[in-house]
């Protein structure tokens, strides 16, 4: 089958599975983040705590990626990565973010704004205990977002690491480490028919959640 453009034009689904009304959503909406998130992890969604991760360098230019979502409570959102990795360096130089998470099962997104700060050594070394130790191999072994010559000089420096690291415990390198996302605006968005979706949207304004509805 070859897909072309008038068969994206009609590729569509009519939403219909639930609703969101201003009194269904807490007036918290960190405590209405968990909520919904509790909700994905009850209905088996596929890695709940997926969620894309927007920046932009100094030029204004974005770029996106899926990470995963290592923490929440009312200071904001946590995620682990490279600092030296593209997104690590968009933000030192733009220390703002946007997510989205998307439970297209669920016919539900979240979209948050907000800025970001590195967490403190002693936080990202006690989450970086708690990975596999092939992935605090792979955290080491991998240069991200650098170019390599091939897939074998990526496979033989991590072998080489497992080999050196046996039944030694493996040290969070200095360039890795987390972020939090300090959000200023969350949206929860319900899908409805005739792409009439329910958007109830918080901002914080003068050290309080406002609470809106937006048209789809």
């Amino acid at each position: 089958m070859q897909v072309t453009n008038e068969f994206l034009q009609n590729l569509r689904q009519d939403y219909k599975s639930a609703t969101l009304d201003e009194t269904d959503v807490d007036n918290n909406p960190i405590t209405q983040f968990k909520k919904w998130l509790d909700h994905a992890v009850e209905a088996q969604v596929y890695e709940p705590n997926a969620m894309t991760l927007a920046t932009a360098d100094k030029a204004g230019r974005p770029d996106a990626r899926i990470v995963l979502l290592k923490g929440v409570d009312e200071n904001g959102f946590r995620f682990f990565t490279n600092y030296l990795s593209a997104k690590g360096k968009e933000l030192k130089r733009n220390p703002y973010a946007a997510l989205v998470f998307f439970w297209p099962d669920l016919e539900r997104q979240i979209r948050i704004e907000g800025t970001v700060e590195k967490l403190d050594k002693e936080t990202s070394e006690q989450y970086f205990v708690t990975r596999p130790v092939a992935s605090q191999i792979g955290a080491v072994a991998s240069p991200q977002s650098q170019i390599i010559p091939n897939r074998q000089f990526l496979e033989e420096k991590f072998d080489e690491l497992k080999s050196k690291s046996e039944d030694k415990t493996i040290a969070k390198p200095a360039h890795w480490g987390g972020y939090i996302v300090k959000p200023t605006r969350i949206e929860f968005w319900q899908g409805r028919r005739s792409r009439l979706h329910d958007r109830i949207n918080f901002e914080f304004i003068k050290g309080s959640w406002v609470k809106t509805r937006l048209a789809p």
